[in-house]
């Protein structure tokens, strides 16, 4: 079996070439293009056999890194048809397994894994120059492989699944977010760096960091020595373990239960429903995200937000507050203010409310799906923000007490805003008011219900807020925990903020539809 796949994967590659003379010359041009820029790349590498090691460790781990993220991303971003997609050999009835294991074969065979096998090739052999292992030159080039081709693998997977049939521009603008988010980071952080004879210390932290992730371990295998070699080889096994894993449940998934065709036609004019998930969550995020970008009394509060933020440093700096401290003020504002906004989502629905209380739903799928446009939103801001204010304190080193601080604040928000979404809704201007009017209220509920979601996502958060201020003065042990300790807060109070606005939603339905008729 696993040979005639070989030959099916070189039958559709050697396709194109048969095709208009047209296609066959651009083909062709685009592929001489790539081989000139592998060629230029593998000088490149085997020129840092003469730089110091910290040079090479940097542009390898780094540069690699990035080739790996690329095969996870760039199937879902491209959306190109498999020929080789699994649901493909349904109708023959083969064995998961063994047809999994043979399609992860028949990958090794294409051009983007012929170019990182060009590149780990050249990258062992530099670093043969330096005095590394042609053991652990040969299991880098073999881990690298096969871990970018597992990568790809999913990665269609994942795209077949979910994401190929559900083609939009809203779709694309996602996307087009993640790259932002990654992108303004990255060259922040380059920008604030000092460039000269030798690496800079911030970037050699970061591809030590890297080295140490999925994305990083098996190209930094070569360099490393002692106790780093166990860690990094093991690094990278369990990643290969863990993709092969992941696809043999793929292909097992894919053969058993067909959500829908191979190839589809999709429907016009759906906009996000098309692409959110066909769940009852996915219905809610879908119109909670037709809401929350084209309804003024939401673009309104999005906009206040980062305003506001940015307006605390003023008061700051007039108050004597060094500029350094006075910039990472804003960014946890941000986040606190991003938890509480949904804290009466409810309200702003309005009678629309009826559709989630008569057709029965599950109090989880409303309450996960109305946090989806605020995550979707605050996200990207945030890690913007949080590489901004780091490069202007000046010390990369906060950025994991920042981060920390603001997901904690961010993601206890979000918890506490569930359940006061549900509990205690109080009234608001109505769908096409002004976002400035507001109705007369008769009692003090909204007053409490406010205030309750801002403070208790402060005390919550107290813990990382304490680590975060120890390390930004002075103590930068404390970075770790703050980062750690604010990601298993905010997470576990959202968990649990979650659940406990679903059994409220549901058990409060008649109360909810009560007062969206009364308001």
């Amino acid at each position: 079996m696993v040979a005639r796949l070989l030959r099916l994967r070189l039958a559709s590659m050697l396709g194109p070439l048969r095709g208009e003379r047209r296609e066959v010359v651009r083909l062709i041009a685009g592929l001489v293009v790539l081989a000139a820029a592998t060629a230029v790349a593998c000088i490149a590498i085997l020129s840092l056999g003469d730089a110091p090691p910290a040079e090479a460790l940097v542009v390898t781990v780094l540069g690699g890194s990035a080739i790996t993220l690329g095969f996870a991303v760039a199937p879902l971003v491209l959306g190109a048809v498999d020929p080789l997609d699994p649901r493909r050999f349904a109708v023959l009835g083969l064995p998961p397994g063994p047809l999994s294991a043979g399609l992860a074969v028949a990958g090794l065979i294409s051009v983007p894994i012929a170019v990182v096998l060009a590149l780990t090739v050249c990258a062992a052999v530099m670093w043969q120059s330096h005095g590394a292992s042609p053991a652990l030159g040969a299991a880098s080039v073999v881990l690298c492989v096969l871990t970018c081709t597992l990568l790809a693998r999913v990665g269609e997977a994942v795209a077949a699944l979910v994401v190929r049939e559900r083609r939009s521009r809203e779709l694309t603008g996602v996307f087009l977010v993640a790259v932002l988010v990654v992108i303004v980071p990255v060259g922040v952080f380059l920008a604030s760096l000092e460039w000269g004879a030798a690496v800079p210390a911030e970037l050699r932290g970061a591809a030590d960091a890297f080295a140490l992730t999925p994305l990083g371990a098996a190209w930094a295998l070569p360099s490393a020595s002692g106790g780093m070699v166990g860690t990094l080889l093991g690094i990278a096994v369990a990643t290969v373990v863990v993709l092969a894993a992941i696809w043999v449940g793929l292909v097992h998934r894919m053969l058993s239960r067909v959500e829908r065709p191979v190839a589809v036609r999709e429907r016009g004019g759906l906009g996000w429903f098309a692409v959110a998930p066909g769940t009852p969550g996915g219905a809610v995020a879908a119109r909670s995200l037709v809401y929350w970008l084209r309804d003024r009394r939401y673009l309104v509060n999005i906009l206040v937000v980062p305003v506001a933020a940015v307006l605390t440093v003023v008061p700051l700096l007039i108050a004597g507050v060094p500029l350094p401290i006075a910039a990472l003020v804003p960014v946890p504002i941000m986040a606190l203010f991003f938890g509480w906004l949904p804290h009466n989502d409810v309200a702003y629905d309005s009678t629309a409310v009826w559709m989630h209380l008569a057709s029965g739903m599950r109090g989880r799928a409303d309450r996960l799906g109305r946090l989806v446009p605020i995550m979707l939103i605050a996200l990207p801001l945030l890690s913007v923000a949080v590489s901004v204010a780091s490069a202007l304190h000046g010390r990369w080193a906060v950025l994991p007490a920042l981060a920390g601080v603001s997901a904690s604040l961010f993601l206890s928000g979000l918890g506490l805003s569930s359940i006061a979404s549900a509990a205690a809704p109080y009234a608001v201007s109505h769908p096409g008011d002004s976002p400035f009017q507001q109705p007369q209220r008769t009692d003090s509920r909204g007053a409490m219900s406010q205030a309750l979601v801002m403070i208790g996502a402060i005390v919550l958060s107290a813990p990382s807020l304490w680590w975060g201020w120890l390390a930004v003065t002075g103590d930068l042990s404390y970075a770790t925990a703050a980062l750690w300790g604010g990601l298993g807060t905010g997470a576990l109070v959202l968990a649990v903020g979650v659940a406990i606005g679903a059994v409220v939603f549901e058990r409060r339905g008649d109360r909810i539809m009560e007062f969206a008729e009364a308001s």
